[in-house]
């Protein structure tokens, strides 16, 4: 049996944790069945968004009338596009390799618990007083088992298809949909219900659906009824409540219904560590499980499921591990965005769910349009949504819909994790005519509606 200070199972977030370790004389077993990075630079976040800046560069083409221009299109070499993507991807598991210094060994493999602290991989057995699990997730599998899920296009094989029927409503399905019919590729997406990006504010998740629908065409309160797979084609047939059974043929089919948990391969069960009932592994503010000296993080987890989350869960349990940190990591807020156009940025809660929870609030909904850099875009729909604690001005929630809403999102983050006041996005200086200068009049209006709240007592 080998002997390590630490193993840690999965090789993406967790990766830092073993460069860390290894610097500071550690010796790390470093478990990866796939390939070092994880899912986000592999199948995620990274290529998929590689993907977006193509389209944003058709849909500027394909949308200049807006601001007089006309132009076309003459060529979009779809091929070369995945070519590039699949070049990049390729370059990710030598590229985090290279990270490891001579402390930290890479096992190939899938790795199980033969106990608490014994780890079986590629037929070895190791052990460590730290074990970090940290498996991420998976895609929920596709309904058919010629069709696609997300980690089918990363790296894509064979040739790409002329059409492509996408099922989901979430922001998987929506930014693979924008990207497939922005570059001239025939897509349909299905949605089994009336709501798209349901997890969204309602009043933003609206405008979405509106706008979203300019650009790709979905097919509402639709269900895929058979699926048969001939002459390399998908012949589905459609349950719509509005046009009742129809057929419908394309090249690829891909599913993106969610993802699920990936600690199946764990085989927990020679352990007392404890799932949840979706499979997800439960664990204490410091990251332990009910076994001893057995951590999890990130999407393992169930909690977050976001790259970002992840890697500040990582950082964190590094601090534990090895600097002896005794604070548990506690969340002040969890922002996240839809990278499609339009493009959504959320923090805090929603509007619905302040109303479940009857919580005491106030709400605005600004348009960006006091912004000239906002104008020059010549949108109408972009807007801040702010939801406030009207007892003491703090930001319960925020929600934008428009151009670069996830980096404008950052400037309230800011105030959020500093000071959560919205009077200080009222009172600050704005670089004119930034489109950060939306949030100003954003601001100013939620301390007005705040102060006519107050006054009304």
């Amino acid at each position: 049996m080998k002997e390590f200070d630490l193993i840690i199972i999965g090789g993406g977030r967790a990766s830092n944790l073993a460069v860390t370790a290894g610097k500071l004389g550690k010796k790390v077993a470093l478990i990866e069945k796939s390939t070092l990075g994880g899912t986000c630079p592999n199948r995620g976040c990274v290529p998929s968004k590689l993907l977006i800046g193509y389209a944003h560069v058709a849909n500027a083409i394909k949308e200049s009338k807006r601001h007089f221009i006309d132009s076309s299109i003459n060529n979009i070499d779809v091929e070369k596009i995945f070519e590039e993507t699949n070049n990049y991807i390729s370059k990710i598991d030598p590229r985090y390799e290279s990270r490891f210094n001579e402390n930290v060994e890479i096992f190939r493999g899938i790795g199980s618990f033969i106990s608490n602290n014994v780890i079986k991989v590629n037929e070895e057995e190791l052990t460590a007083p730290q074990i970090v699990i940290a498996t991420g997730t998976k895609p929920i599998r596709a309904g058919h088992e010629k069709a696609w899920t997300s980690d089918d296009i990363f790296p894509l094989k064979g040739k790409v298809p002329k059409s492509i029927t996408i099922v989901g409503a979430g922001f998987i399905a929506c930014e693979l949909a924008s990207f497939f019919s922005a570059i001239g590729i025939k897509t349909k997406l299905l949605v089994r219900s009336q709501r798209i990006l349901g997890n969204e504010d309602k009043e933003i998740s609206s405008i979405f659906k509106k706008e979203f629908s300019k650009s790709v065409d979905i097919k509402f309160d639709t269900t895929i009824q058979n699926i048969e797979y001939v002459n390399d084609k998908f012949e589905l047939i459609l349950d719509s409540k509005s046009e009742g059974i129809v057929e419908h043929t394309s090249d690829a089919l891909l599913y993106a219904t969610g993802r699920k948990s990936n600690t199946g391969s764990l085989h927990l069960e020679n352990t007392i560590i404890e799932t949840d009932e979706r499979g997800f592994i439960k664990r204490n503010e410091l990251f332990e499980t009910a076994a001893k000296g057995v951590y999890v993080v990130g999407d393992a987890s169930g909690k977050h499921m976001l790259q970002h989350a992840a890697a500040y869960e990582v950082n964190h349990l590094g601090k534990i591990l090895l600097e002896d940190c005794k604070e548990p990591l506690k969340f002040k807020y969890m922002p996240h965005s839809v990278f499609t156009e339009p493009e959504v940025t959320s923090v805090g809660i929603t509007e619905q769910k302040a109303q479940e929870e009857n919580i005491e609030y106030v709400t605005t909904t600004t348009n960006w349009l006091a912004s000239a850099k906002a104008m020059s875009t010549r949108l109408k729909y972009p807007v801040t949504k702010f939801i406030i604690n009207p007892k003491n001005y703090e930001i319960l929630g925020c929600h934008m819909i428009g151009p670069e809403s996830s980096t404008m999102m950052h400037q309230v983050l800011a105030i959020m994790h500093l000071d959560n006041d919205i009077r200080h996005l009222k009172e600050m200086l704005y670089i004119h005519p930034a489109l950060s200068e939306a949030l100003l009049p954003a601001a100013v209006q939620a301390v007005k509606e705040i102060e006519r709240y107050q006054s009304s007592f």
